[in-house]
This record gives C-alpha cells, sequence and structure tokens, in this order.
C-alpha cells in the first residue's frame, strides 16, 4: 500500500506505507501490525493511543504529532525526525532508534524496557517522570535533557555526550564512563551542595 487515508480505530496488518505525506491526520487508537513506513511524512497528526508492533520505519518524518499513550514493540526507527512531537506516557518496548533526530520530543511519564538510542541527536528530549529500563544512548547527543523524577534501571549512558539540563539526580541507577564523569563533575558537585575552591 503506497498512499491512502489513515482512519481511527482501524487494524492496518503488513501495509507497506511509501512516499506518503499525512498532514493533520486523525486516526486514534489504530493498530498496525508488522508493517512499514518508507520515506513518509506525518505533521500536526492526531494518533493518540495508537499501537505499533512488529513495524519498521525508516527516514520517516514526524512533526508536532499527538503520539500520547501509544504503544510501541518490537519496532525499529532508522533515520527518522521527531519534532515537536507529544509522546507522553507512551510505553515503548525492545524498540531500536538509529541514526535519528528527535528534538523537543515529549517522553514524559513513558515506559522504556529494552530500548536502545544509537548514534541519534536528541536536543532538548524531556524523559522527566519516566521508567527507563535497560536503556542505552550509545554515540547520542544529549543536549538540554531533563531526567527530573526519572527512574533509571540498567540504563547506560556510555558513549553519549550528555548535556543534562535537569534531574541529574534521577540518573541513579545508570552507568557512564570516567570521561563522563569528568564532564558532569561541576554539576554533581552543585547538586550535592560540594564547593569546589582552590
Amino acid at each position: 500500500m503506497t498512499g491512502g487515508e489513515l482512519r481511527p480505530d482501524e487494524h492496518y496488518d503488513g501495509e507497506r506505507f511509501a512516499d506518503v505525506v499525512f498532514d493533520e491526520t486523525a486516526a486514534g487508537n489504530c493498530l498496525f501490525l508488522d508493517c512499514s513506513f518508507v520515506n513518509v511524512s506525518f505533521r500536526e497528526g492526531r494518533l493518540r493511543k495508537c499501537r505499533f508492533t512488529d513495524t519498521t520505519m525508516r527516514e520517516v518524518r514526524i512533526v508536532a504529532t499527538d503520539l500520547a499513550e501509544t504503544a510501541w514493540q518490537d519496532v525499529t526507527l532508522t533515520g527518522c525526525a521527531l519534532a515537536g512531537v507529544q509522546a507522553h506516557s507512551a510505553d515503548w518496548r525492545r524498540v531500536v532508534f538509529l541514526e535519528g533526530k528527535l528534538d523537543s520530543v515529549n517522553f514524559r511519564g513513558g515506559t522504556f524496557a529494552d530500548v536502545r538510542f544509537e548514534n541519534c541527536l536528541l536536543p532538548d528530549a524531556d524523559f522527566s517522570g519516566a521508567i527507563l529500563h535497560r536503556v542505552s544512548f550509545g554515540g547520542c547527543i544529549l543536549t538540554g535533557a531533563d531526567f527530573t523524577h526519572a527512574t533509571c534501571t540498567s540504563v547506560d549512558l556510555r558513549g553519549a555526550s550528555l548535556g543534562i539540563a535537569d534531574g541529574l539526580g534521577s540518573l541513579a541507577g545508570s552507568t557512564i564512563d570516567s570521561v563522563q564523569l569528568l564532564a558532569l563533575a561541576p554539576q554533581l558537585a552543585q547538586h550535592l551542595g560540594i564547593t569546589v575552591a582552590d
């Protein structure tokens, strides 16, 4: 399937969406099972409570779209760009983000389990209140990231460029490398109320 119109409450099984632009699409509460999206664009869409299972996305652009309370399982997103996306309270399980840009994405209150971000740009990503379990950020650049009140267990931040704006104390349960520790030392000292004076 190339093109077409998405409708709410539909079940899409084994569909292929390619070279399609979905503007202001209202298609909440859909199930996408074993689907693929290639060179697809979503702009100002409403996809709240959709479920994506065993699905792949390549070169997909999602802008100012509502993905709140969506569920993602066994999904790979390669070279995708998300900007201004509302994905709060979403559930992400066994999801891989490869070489994408996730700009100002609202992941607040989401659940992440066995999720891998690899070589991604995450400017101003908001993970506040999220639960992260077995999540890695290899080769990623996090600038202005917010982890306020997040819960981290077995989170691997090694190999990432860390620009944590808020929630440094919520990274307990994460692993960083020695280079990152040195870079974060001033923020850690401030967070702990330690004065460094020579």
